[in-house]
């Protein structure tokens, strides 16, 4: 057996990751030279799964109608250091998810807490929306302005996820940032599926539920489309085999 295919599966959206599985190892695959797991690599890595993750939370819980928040301080507000602004987030949204249960609502929150490289503290959230979400927030926060905006989609959230789990290694006019998410928000396991070819051109048979995409050779099930631009195949450097995720796109949004 070659390999697992990994389905993280959403209302309109399928991301799908394949790689080689380490128990049975890859016949008939060249395995690569491992890289040296440098802090640089896991870094990377690492953020490559906070990405993921918070995109994942905003497929299953947040739509575009929900709101982008951005929280200021003002000069004489800021707070002396990143323990005092989580305590005034917390202090913040207990208020907001007081309200939200009032009227029988439940809060659910993805936030970053920023220091600018010049001083200016800032928080970016996105939130649930509700009826008078905007009146709710702007009652409970004290300390600047606030401007909502709706939840942005493009790509599938990845723009948002990005921009959401940013540090200062990723955004150089970042001092320091902390990412938090509200803990209502569980993900289901991922499908997993084991094959025993790599090259899915050499015995792919599509059933009557799909067909099969001629560039990249991967099963797309009836009522879906293959976004292209999220496809990416390369090598694992921590295991020397080959590995791709893409995204399945329901044509007929529910």
């Amino acid at each position: 057996m070659s390999y697992t295919k990994s389905t993280m599966k959403f209302k309109n959206i399928w991301e799908v990751s394949e790689y080689h599985t380490a128990r049975y190892g890859a016949p008939g695959e060249r395995r690569k030279e491992k890289r040296k797991i440098t802090p640089e690599v896991m870094e990377k890595r690492n953020q490559y799964n906070r990405e993921r993750m918070c995109r994942w939370k905003l497929l299953m819980y947040f739509t575009k109608n929900d709101y982008f928040v951005t929280l200021t301080f003002r000069p004489k507000e800021r707070p002396p250091d990143m323990a005092e602004a989580k305590k005034i987030f917390r202090e913040f949204y207990l208020k907001v998810k007081k309200q939200y249960k009032k009227r029988g609502e439940e809060l659910r929150w993805i936030r970053n807490i920023e220091v600018g490289s010049r001083g200016a503290w800032h928080i970016h959230m996105a939130v649930n929306r509700i009826q008078d979400t905007d009146l709710i927030i702007r009652d409970a926060w004290k300390y600047g302005k606030v401007v909502n905006q709706m939840l942005y989609e493009k790509g599938q959230f990845r723009e948002l996820a990005a921009y959401l789990v940013k540090t200062p290694k990723t955004n150089a006019a970042l001092r320091e940032a902390d990412y938090s998410t509200s803990r209502n928000m569980p993900l289901p396991e991922p499908e997993k599926k084991i094959y025993r070819h790599w090259n899915m051109k050499e015995y792919i048979e599509p059933s009557d539920r799909e067909s099969v995409d001629a560039d990249y050779h991967i099963r797309i099930p009836r009522g879906f489309r293959l976004d292209k631009n999220s496809y990416h195949e390369g090598i694992n450097p921590f295991t020397g085999y080959r590995y791709r995720t893409y995204t399945l796109i329901r044509s007929r949004r529910e």
